[in-house]
Protein backbone atom coordinates (compact mmCIF):
# COMPACT_ATOMS: atom_id res chain seq x y z
CA UNK A 1 0.00 0.00 0.00
CA UNK A 2 1.08 3.60 -0.60
CA UNK A 3 2.46 5.35 2.46
CA UNK A 4 0.23 8.13 3.70
CA UNK A 5 -2.94 6.60 2.24
CA UNK A 6 -6.25 7.16 4.00
CA UNK A 7 -6.29 3.63 5.40
CA UNK A 8 -2.80 3.91 6.83
CA UNK A 9 -3.58 7.18 8.58
CA UNK A 10 -7.06 6.34 9.87
CA UNK A 11 -7.80 5.62 13.51
CA UNK A 12 -8.74 2.06 14.41
CA UNK A 13 -11.52 1.78 16.99
CA UNK A 14 -10.70 -0.93 19.54
CA UNK A 15 -12.85 -2.59 22.19
CA UNK A 16 -11.12 -3.69 25.39
CA UNK A 17 -12.27 -7.13 26.54
CA UNK A 18 -10.43 -8.08 29.72
CA UNK A 19 -9.99 -5.53 32.48
CA UNK A 20 -7.29 -7.13 34.65
CA UNK A 21 -4.10 -7.40 32.59
CA UNK A 22 -6.03 -5.63 29.84
CA UNK A 23 -6.63 -2.51 31.89
CA UNK A 24 -3.10 -2.47 33.30
CA UNK A 25 -1.20 -3.19 30.08
CA UNK A 26 -3.29 -3.42 26.89
CA UNK A 27 -5.20 -0.21 27.58
CA UNK A 28 -2.16 2.09 28.03
CA UNK A 29 -0.43 0.45 25.07
CA UNK A 30 -3.48 1.01 22.85
CA UNK A 31 -3.84 4.58 24.09
CA UNK A 32 -0.15 5.23 23.41
CA UNK A 33 -0.21 4.07 19.78
CA UNK A 34 -1.19 6.92 17.47
CA UNK A 35 -3.48 4.75 15.32
CA UNK A 36 -5.58 2.94 17.94
CA UNK A 37 -8.36 4.42 20.03
CA UNK A 38 -10.17 2.49 22.74
CA UNK A 39 -13.84 3.22 22.06
CA UNK A 40 -15.51 0.55 24.20
CA UNK A 41 -14.85 -1.58 27.26
CA UNK A 42 -16.53 -4.79 28.39
CA UNK A 43 -17.23 -5.92 31.93
CA UNK A 44 -20.16 -8.10 32.95
CA UNK A 45 -20.76 -5.85 36.00
CA UNK A 46 -22.40 -2.65 34.68
CA UNK A 47 -21.10 -0.50 37.54
CA UNK A 48 -17.53 -1.66 36.97
CA UNK A 49 -17.84 -1.25 33.21
CA UNK A 50 -19.07 2.31 33.67
CA UNK A 51 -16.37 3.14 36.23
CA UNK A 52 -13.58 1.92 33.93
CA UNK A 53 -15.04 3.80 30.97
CA UNK A 54 -15.28 7.04 32.95
CA UNK A 55 -11.79 6.68 34.42
CA UNK A 56 -10.22 6.30 30.96
CA UNK A 57 -12.54 8.46 28.83
CA UNK A 58 -13.89 5.45 26.92
CA UNK A 59 -17.19 6.28 25.15
CA UNK A 60 -18.98 2.94 25.55
CA UNK A 61 -19.33 0.70 28.62
CA UNK A 62 -20.77 -2.69 27.64
CA UNK A 63 -21.88 -5.68 29.68
CA UNK A 64 -22.07 -8.29 26.90
CA UNK A 65 -19.75 -9.31 24.08
CA UNK A 66 -22.65 -9.02 21.61
CA UNK A 67 -23.12 -5.39 22.64
CA UNK A 68 -19.44 -4.70 22.02
CA UNK A 69 -19.45 -6.37 18.61
CA UNK A 70 -22.60 -4.55 17.49
CA UNK A 71 -20.92 -1.15 17.79
CA UNK A 72 -20.03 0.09 14.28
CA UNK A 73 -17.10 2.13 15.60
CA UNK A 74 -15.47 -1.06 16.94
CA UNK A 75 -13.20 -2.36 14.18
CA UNK A 76 -10.96 -4.47 16.40
CA UNK A 77 -10.99 -6.22 19.76
CA UNK A 78 -8.24 -6.63 22.35
CA UNK A 79 -8.80 -9.89 24.25
CA UNK A 80 -6.98 -10.44 27.56
CA UNK A 81 -9.46 -12.58 29.45
CA UNK A 82 -8.66 -15.98 31.06
CA UNK A 83 -7.65 -18.69 28.56
CA UNK A 84 -10.87 -20.71 28.78
CA UNK A 85 -12.79 -17.74 27.32
CA UNK A 86 -10.40 -17.00 24.43
CA UNK A 87 -11.95 -19.28 21.82
CA UNK A 88 -15.55 -18.12 22.25
CA UNK A 89 -14.70 -14.42 22.37
CA UNK A 90 -12.21 -14.54 19.51
CA UNK A 91 -14.57 -16.66 17.42
CA UNK A 92 -17.41 -14.19 17.97
CA UNK A 93 -15.19 -11.20 17.17
CA UNK A 94 -13.81 -12.73 13.97
CA UNK A 95 -17.28 -13.87 12.89
CA UNK A 96 -18.46 -10.28 13.37
CA UNK A 97 -15.64 -9.07 11.10
CA UNK A 98 -13.43 -7.60 13.82
CA UNK A 99 -9.63 -7.81 13.93
CA UNK A 100 -8.27 -9.29 17.16
CA UNK A 101 -5.27 -8.83 19.45
CA UNK A 102 -5.17 -12.00 21.53
CA UNK A 103 -3.36 -12.78 24.75
CA UNK A 104 -1.53 -16.05 25.18
CA UNK A 105 -2.14 -18.93 25.53
CA UNK A 106 -4.13 -18.91 22.30
CA UNK A 107 -6.94 -21.20 23.45
CA UNK A 108 -7.47 -24.37 25.46
CA UNK A 109 -6.01 -26.60 22.74
CA UNK A 110 -4.50 -26.51 19.28
CA UNK A 111 -7.73 -27.58 17.56
CA UNK A 112 -9.48 -24.45 18.87
CA UNK A 113 -6.47 -22.35 17.90
CA UNK A 114 -6.47 -23.82 14.38
CA UNK A 115 -10.17 -23.00 13.94
CA UNK A 116 -9.47 -19.37 14.86
CA UNK A 117 -6.54 -19.31 12.42
CA UNK A 118 -8.74 -20.50 9.55
CA UNK A 119 -11.58 -18.12 10.46
CA UNK A 120 -9.24 -15.12 10.47
CA UNK A 121 -7.75 -16.19 7.12
CA UNK A 122 -11.16 -16.74 5.53
CA UNK A 123 -12.32 -13.28 6.55
CA UNK A 124 -8.98 -11.55 5.80
CA UNK A 125 -8.78 -10.25 9.35
CA UNK A 126 -5.65 -9.39 11.31
CA UNK A 127 -5.23 -11.70 14.31
CA UNK A 128 -2.10 -10.86 16.30
CA UNK A 129 -0.77 -12.74 19.33
CA UNK A 130 0.78 -10.86 22.22
CA UNK A 131 4.15 -12.61 22.15
CA UNK A 132 5.97 -9.52 23.37
CA UNK A 133 9.43 -11.01 23.98
CA UNK A 134 10.07 -10.56 20.26
CA UNK A 135 9.93 -6.78 20.84
CA UNK A 136 12.10 -6.29 23.94
CA UNK A 137 15.38 -4.57 22.88
CA UNK A 138 17.64 -7.02 24.72
CA UNK A 139 15.87 -9.97 23.10
CA UNK A 140 16.03 -8.36 19.66
CA UNK A 141 19.77 -7.85 20.13
CA UNK A 142 20.13 -11.44 21.31
CA UNK A 143 18.29 -12.60 18.16
CA UNK A 144 20.59 -10.53 15.95
CA UNK A 145 23.68 -12.06 17.55
CA UNK A 146 22.30 -15.58 17.02
CA UNK A 147 21.54 -14.78 13.37
CA UNK A 148 25.02 -13.32 12.87
CA UNK A 149 26.60 -16.57 14.03
CA UNK A 150 28.03 -15.28 17.31
CA UNK A 151 27.76 -18.72 18.94
CA UNK A 152 28.13 -20.76 15.75
CA UNK A 153 26.16 -24.00 15.72
CA UNK A 154 24.09 -24.40 18.90
CA UNK A 155 25.01 -27.41 21.00
CA UNK A 156 22.75 -26.91 24.02
CA UNK A 157 19.99 -24.46 24.92
CA UNK A 158 18.74 -23.85 28.46
CA UNK A 159 15.78 -21.86 29.78
CA UNK A 160 15.26 -21.14 33.47
CA UNK A 161 12.13 -19.17 34.29
CA UNK A 162 11.87 -19.44 38.05
CA UNK A 163 9.65 -16.90 39.82
CA UNK A 164 7.71 -16.61 43.04
CA UNK A 165 4.45 -15.14 41.72
CA UNK A 166 2.41 -18.01 43.19
CA UNK A 167 4.77 -19.17 45.95
CA UNK A 168 2.41 -17.86 48.63
CA UNK A 169 0.05 -20.76 49.40
CA UNK A 170 -2.58 -18.31 50.67
CA UNK A 171 -2.96 -16.76 47.23
CA UNK A 172 -6.63 -17.36 46.31
CA UNK A 173 -7.92 -20.22 44.20
CA UNK A 174 -9.19 -19.09 40.80
CA UNK A 175 -9.08 -20.12 37.12
CA UNK A 176 -5.25 -20.16 37.23
CA UNK A 177 -5.46 -23.10 39.66
CA UNK A 178 -7.63 -25.13 37.27
CA UNK A 179 -6.12 -27.14 34.43
CA UNK A 180 -9.45 -27.37 32.61
CA UNK A 181 -9.64 -23.57 32.44
CA UNK A 182 -6.16 -23.15 31.01
CA UNK A 183 -4.44 -22.40 34.29
CA UNK A 184 -0.91 -23.33 35.23
CA UNK A 185 2.64 -22.22 34.60
CA UNK A 186 2.91 -24.08 31.29
CA UNK A 187 0.21 -21.94 29.71
CA UNK A 188 1.16 -18.75 31.51
CA UNK A 189 4.84 -18.63 30.60
CA UNK A 190 5.55 -21.81 28.68
CA UNK A 191 3.47 -20.36 25.84
CA UNK A 192 5.93 -17.45 25.68
CA UNK A 193 8.97 -19.72 25.89
CA UNK A 194 7.78 -21.95 23.04
CA UNK A 195 7.17 -18.91 20.86
CA UNK A 196 10.56 -17.30 21.42
CA UNK A 197 12.42 -20.61 21.12
CA UNK A 198 10.87 -21.29 17.71
CA UNK A 199 11.38 -17.63 16.70
CA UNK A 200 15.07 -17.90 17.54
CA UNK A 201 15.89 -21.50 16.64
CA UNK A 202 13.13 -23.01 14.49
CA UNK A 203 10.68 -25.87 14.74
CA UNK A 204 10.60 -28.48 17.50
CA UNK A 205 10.78 -32.21 16.74
CA UNK A 206 9.57 -33.59 20.05
CA UNK A 207 9.10 -33.15 23.80
CA UNK A 208 9.40 -35.02 27.07
CA UNK A 209 7.69 -33.34 29.99
CA UNK A 210 6.98 -33.69 33.69
CA UNK A 211 4.37 -31.31 35.10
CA UNK A 212 3.96 -31.07 38.86
CA UNK A 213 1.90 -29.25 41.46
CA UNK A 214 3.49 -28.44 44.80
CA UNK A 215 0.69 -26.34 46.31
CA UNK A 216 -2.22 -28.77 46.19
CA UNK A 217 -4.93 -26.54 47.68
CA UNK A 218 -5.73 -22.86 47.75
CA UNK A 219 -8.43 -20.91 49.64
CA UNK A 220 -11.67 -20.08 47.83
CA UNK A 221 -11.95 -16.26 47.99
CA UNK A 222 -15.73 -16.49 48.54
CA UNK A 223 -15.79 -19.04 51.37
CA UNK A 224 -12.23 -19.38 52.62
CA UNK A 225 -12.43 -23.16 52.27
CA UNK A 226 -9.56 -24.93 50.57
CA UNK A 227 -10.15 -26.10 47.02
CA UNK A 228 -8.00 -28.49 44.98
CA UNK A 229 -5.40 -27.16 42.54
CA UNK A 230 -5.34 -29.16 39.30
CA UNK A 231 -2.98 -26.96 37.29
CA UNK A 232 0.80 -27.27 37.23
CA UNK A 233 3.00 -24.80 39.07
CA UNK A 234 6.30 -26.36 37.93
CA UNK A 235 7.19 -27.75 34.51
CA UNK A 236 10.37 -29.59 33.56
CA UNK A 237 10.56 -29.88 29.80
CA UNK A 238 13.04 -31.42 27.38
CA UNK A 239 12.69 -30.44 23.73
CA UNK A 240 14.64 -31.33 20.62
CA UNK A 241 14.96 -29.11 17.56
CA UNK A 242 14.69 -30.55 14.07
CA UNK A 243 18.49 -30.66 13.81
CA UNK A 244 18.74 -32.60 17.07
CA UNK A 245 19.82 -29.69 19.31
CA UNK A 246 18.61 -30.39 22.88
CA UNK A 247 16.73 -27.77 24.90
CA UNK A 248 16.00 -27.93 28.62
CA UNK A 249 13.21 -25.68 29.92
CA UNK A 250 12.56 -25.29 33.66
CA UNK A 251 9.47 -23.26 34.58
CA UNK A 252 8.12 -22.57 38.05
CA UNK A 253 5.86 -19.97 39.64
CA UNK A 254 6.47 -21.20 43.21
CA UNK A 255 10.22 -20.70 43.62
CA UNK A 256 10.88 -18.25 46.46
CA UNK A 257 13.99 -16.20 45.61
CA UNK A 258 13.91 -17.89 42.21
CA UNK A 259 16.65 -17.15 39.72
CA UNK A 260 14.37 -15.15 37.41
CA UNK A 261 14.28 -15.62 33.65
CA UNK A 262 17.37 -16.68 31.71
CA UNK A 263 17.97 -18.14 28.26
CA UNK A 264 21.43 -19.64 27.70
CA UNK A 265 22.76 -20.82 24.34
CA UNK A 266 26.00 -22.78 24.06
CA UNK A 267 27.51 -23.17 20.60
CA UNK A 268 30.69 -24.38 18.94
CA UNK A 269 32.02 -20.81 18.70
CA UNK A 270 30.73 -19.17 21.84
CA UNK A 271 28.04 -18.66 24.45
CA UNK A 272 25.21 -16.13 24.76
CA UNK A 273 22.94 -15.46 27.74
CA UNK A 274 19.97 -13.14 28.05
CA UNK A 275 18.46 -12.85 31.48
CA UNK A 276 16.90 -10.88 34.29
CA UNK A 277 16.52 -11.59 38.01
CA UNK A 278 13.64 -9.10 38.31
CA UNK A 279 10.78 -10.89 40.10
CA UNK A 280 8.20 -8.12 39.85
CA UNK A 281 8.37 -7.11 36.19
CA UNK A 282 9.09 -9.79 33.60
CA UNK A 283 10.28 -7.23 31.00
CA UNK A 284 12.48 -4.83 32.97
CA UNK A 285 16.02 -5.79 33.86
CA UNK A 286 17.19 -7.96 30.97
CA UNK A 287 20.87 -7.94 30.02
CA UNK A 288 22.88 -9.82 27.40
CA UNK A 289 26.21 -11.53 28.11
CA UNK A 290 28.46 -13.26 25.64
CA UNK A 291 31.85 -14.85 25.18
CA UNK A 292 33.63 -16.50 22.27
CA UNK A 293 36.52 -18.92 21.97
CA UNK A 294 36.52 -19.86 25.65
CA UNK A 295 36.74 -16.26 26.90
CA UNK A 296 34.81 -15.26 30.05
CA UNK A 297 31.28 -13.95 29.63
CA UNK A 298 30.99 -10.17 29.50
CA UNK A 299 27.96 -7.92 29.22
CA UNK A 300 27.25 -6.86 25.64
CA UNK A 301 25.69 -3.39 25.35
CA UNK A 302 22.39 -3.25 23.49
CA UNK A 303 22.53 -0.83 20.52
CA UNK A 304 20.61 2.41 21.02
CA UNK A 305 18.81 1.84 17.71
CA UNK A 306 16.82 -0.98 19.38
CA UNK A 307 15.76 1.08 22.41
CA UNK A 308 12.12 1.79 23.15
CA UNK A 309 11.16 5.32 22.10
CA UNK A 310 9.27 5.56 25.38
CA UNK A 311 9.47 3.52 28.56
CA UNK A 312 6.85 3.06 31.28
CA UNK A 313 6.91 2.19 34.97
CA UNK A 314 5.30 -1.09 33.99
CA UNK A 315 7.84 -2.69 31.67
CA UNK A 316 5.19 -4.77 29.89
CA UNK A 317 3.61 -1.76 28.18
CA UNK A 318 6.46 -0.68 25.86
CA UNK A 319 6.87 -4.02 24.04
CA UNK A 320 3.10 -4.33 23.69
CA UNK A 321 3.03 -0.93 21.99
CA UNK A 322 5.32 -2.57 19.42
CA UNK A 323 2.99 -5.58 19.19
CA UNK A 324 0.09 -3.18 18.61
CA UNK A 325 2.12 -1.55 15.86
CA UNK A 326 2.51 -4.91 14.09
CA UNK A 327 -1.23 -5.45 14.53
CA UNK A 328 -1.93 -2.11 12.88
CA UNK A 329 0.50 -2.95 10.05
CA UNK A 330 -1.27 -6.28 9.57
CA UNK A 331 -4.64 -4.51 9.38
CA UNK A 332 -3.29 -1.98 6.86
CA UNK A 333 -1.57 -4.54 4.68
CA UNK A 334 -4.36 -7.14 4.96
CA UNK A 335 -1.82 -9.86 5.58
CA UNK A 336 -0.68 -11.92 8.56
CA UNK A 337 2.44 -10.52 10.23
CA UNK A 338 4.19 -12.51 12.96
CA UNK A 339 3.31 -13.02 15.73
CA UNK A 340 -0.02 -13.99 14.21
CA UNK A 341 -2.39 -16.84 14.90
CA UNK A 342 0.00 -19.07 12.96
CA UNK A 343 2.55 -18.61 15.75
CA UNK A 344 -0.26 -18.93 18.30
CA UNK A 345 -1.28 -22.30 16.89
CA UNK A 346 2.29 -23.59 17.04
CA UNK A 347 2.86 -22.51 20.63
CA UNK A 348 -0.43 -24.17 21.55
CA UNK A 349 0.49 -27.32 19.61
CA UNK A 350 3.72 -27.69 21.58
CA UNK A 351 1.80 -27.16 24.83
CA UNK A 352 -0.68 -29.86 23.85
CA UNK A 353 2.21 -32.25 23.22
CA UNK A 354 3.64 -31.35 26.63
CA UNK A 355 0.38 -32.33 28.33
CA UNK A 356 0.27 -35.53 26.30
CA UNK A 357 3.85 -36.39 27.23
CA UNK A 358 3.17 -35.76 30.91
CA UNK A 359 0.04 -37.93 30.88
CA UNK A 360 1.65 -40.79 28.92
CA UNK A 361 5.08 -40.55 30.58
CA UNK A 362 6.81 -40.75 27.22
CA UNK A 363 8.48 -38.80 24.43
CA UNK A 364 5.96 -37.17 22.07
CA UNK A 365 6.67 -36.06 18.51
CA UNK A 366 5.43 -32.54 17.70
CA UNK A 367 3.44 -32.48 14.43
CA UNK A 368 4.75 -30.26 11.66
CA UNK A 369 2.82 -27.00 11.60
CA UNK A 370 1.74 -26.73 7.95
CA UNK A 371 0.21 -30.25 7.72
CA UNK A 372 -1.53 -29.59 11.05
CA UNK A 373 -2.94 -26.29 9.78
CA UNK A 374 -4.09 -28.00 6.60
CA UNK A 375 -5.86 -30.79 8.51
CA UNK A 376 -3.52 -33.37 7.06
CA UNK A 377 -2.87 -35.17 10.34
Amino acid sequence: MVAGSAMESSTIGVALVGTGFGQKVHLPALQTHHRTQVVAVYHRDPDKAQAIAQAHQIPHACTTIDEILALPEVQAVSISTPPFTHYDIANAALTAGKHILLEKPTALNAIEARELYHLAAEKSLAATMNFEFRYIPTWQFFAELIQQGYIGQPRYIKVDWLVSSRADASRPWNWYAQKEQGGGVLGAIGSHAFDYLTWLFGAVRGVSVRLSTSILERPDPATGTLKPVTADDTSNITLELMDGTPIQVCLSSVTMQGRGHFLEVYGDRGTLVVGSSNQKDYVHGFQVWGGQGGQPLAELPVPDRLAFPRVFDDGRIAPIVRVVNEWVNSIDQQTAIAPSLREGVYSQLIMDCCHQSNEMHQWVEVPELDPFLNDEI
